[in-house]
């Protein structure tokens, strides 16, 4: 296992250029399976996650061609469905979250989709019933080994319906979504997830011909088609990682320009890095950061502290709420963050409480953070990642600490952000990456 080696304390500059977006890749990467037509995706980020996928569709039989380290062609015409049921399928899909994404493209077209219980981020319950809930109510049966914690759906055809999904579920909309649109008749889904990365994959399917209506909506309506064809598509920039960045000009106290955001896709997640007080210009479609020697944290008009919380989309992210907290530890002022929907997600605290982080931990859910306005630096520490959105908010603290710091589980952090350390050092971070072969 490697570790990353951060010596704090040092300023970045210059500009970097987004990844494409993860989230939006998984799913894009899914409906590949839909076509036996050839399908071209550019902007696919070099990441653990979405390498793993791309190898499971390979070894499902679909014919992969790396065109460059970004682009990749994929043709699902000629596929080995028994993989689905083998034991190597149970291993490959069950170290994955975004593999569940298969079971709605593979289910319209071929009748039948499994899988594992897939990994992930260890961040709390995240239920698969949206997903199943929705096949069954399109005609699919579905069963469950308890043993091994596999997952079925079997359907000689899809019928279209109305249904309203228990959550806004981005991952259960897609798979839901994917299957509807081969299914006969109409399907009308009722609180859709409706993030940019959902509104991605509906205008590639609609380049396949598929007939959606309302995308951008929480009501999404679909005319079933005998078939789809192929496309051209590109990957979003990362709005995680682009956050991610906007944190670590803050606490480093750099001068950053992020080129080619897409801003329009961005939402809620300028304004609440401002609410910190981080100062972000808008420079055509680049995010510019000037150096701040501090930053101070807004209340609201009544003189009540801030709270930043979690919602679906258009409101904030999850994913970056790790990113907030971290960047509040040197704000000026204070502020409460309440994760919703994943219980387990505020535990890394603890390690910013070791480097002298003041935050207190209300309970699972919320946290108030008291911020040291820089007066107080915090200090370097041995860390292990807990997951991918607190393994890169440790970092970010690592880098802006006094002292040389070690993050163990990288890997963890290698899942989502694709070189994030050789990126850095040409920002000018003092970060390099060690073999741990004990």
């Amino acid at each position: 296992m490697s570790v990353f080696r951060i010596e704090g304390g040092h300023r970045l500059s210059g500009e970097i250029v987004p990844q494409g977006a993860k989230n939006e890749a998984l799913q894009i990467i899914c409906a590949t399976l839909l076509t036996p037509s050839k399908i071209t995706i550019s902007n696919i980020p070099d990441i653990r996650d979405v390498n793993k996928l791309i190898f499971i569709l390979g070894e499902l039989g679909v014919k992969i061609d790396k065109l460059d380290s970004n682009t990749y062609t994929f043709q699902a015409d000629d596929l080995n469905l028994d993989y689905l049921e083998s034991l190597q399928f149970k291993k490959d899909g069950s170290s994955l979250r975004g593999s569940i994404m298969i079971v709605g493209p593979l289910l319209t077209r071929f009748g039948k989709g499994y899988i594992p219980r897939p990994g992930g981020d260890k961040i709390g319950r995240r239920r698969l019933d949206t997903h199943f809930e929705g096949f069954i109510k399109l005609g699919a049966k579905f069963r469950y080994n308890r043993e091994e914690y596999f997952y079925g759906v079997e359907a000689d055809e899809l019928i279209g319906t109305e249904m309203l999904l228990d959550e806004a579920s981005v991952t259960g909309t897609a798979n839901i979504l994917m299957a509807a649109v081969l299914a006969k008749g109409e399907t009308v889904i009722y609180n859709a997830a409706c993030e940019p990365y959902l509104q991605q994959l509906s205008k590639m399917l609609v380049s396949m011909g598929a007939k959606i209506d309302g995308i951008g909506s929480n009501r999404l309506i679909v005319q079933g088609v005998e078939s789809l064809g192929g496309c051209e598509h590109r990957v979003l920039p990362d709005m995680i990682e682009i956050g991610s960045w906007i944190g670590m000009a803050a606490m480093t106290r750099s001068e950053l320009t992020i080129k080619d955001v897409s801003w329009k896709d961005l939402g809620l997640i300028p304004n609440v890095f401002r609410k910190l007080g981080i100062q972000l210009e808008k420079r055509g479609d680049d995010i510019y950061i000037p150096a701040q020697e501090s930053y101070e944290i807004q209340g609201y008009l009544d003189g009540s502290i801030l709270t930043v919380s979690d919602a679906p989309w258009p409101g904030f992210t999850p994913d970056l709420l790790s990113i907030i907290l971290v960047v509040a530890t040197q704000a000026k002022g204070s502020v409460l963050i309440h994760q919703k929907m994943f219980e387990s997600r505020l535990f890394f605290v603890d390690k910013l409480i070791d480097m002298g982080a003041k935050v207190i931990l209300c309970d699972p859910h919320r946290a108030t953070v008291i911020g040291m306005n820089h007066e107080s630096s915090l200090k370097a520490t041995v860390m292990t990642s807990p997951d991918i959105r607190a393994g890169v908010s440790l970092l970010i603290a690592a880098l802006s600490a006094k002292g040389t710091s070690t993050i163990h589980n990288i890997d963890q952090i290698d899942r989502g952000y694709e070189n994030i350390d050789g990126r850095l050092r040409a920002l000018g971070a003092k970060i390099e990456r060690i073999d741990n072969t004990f």
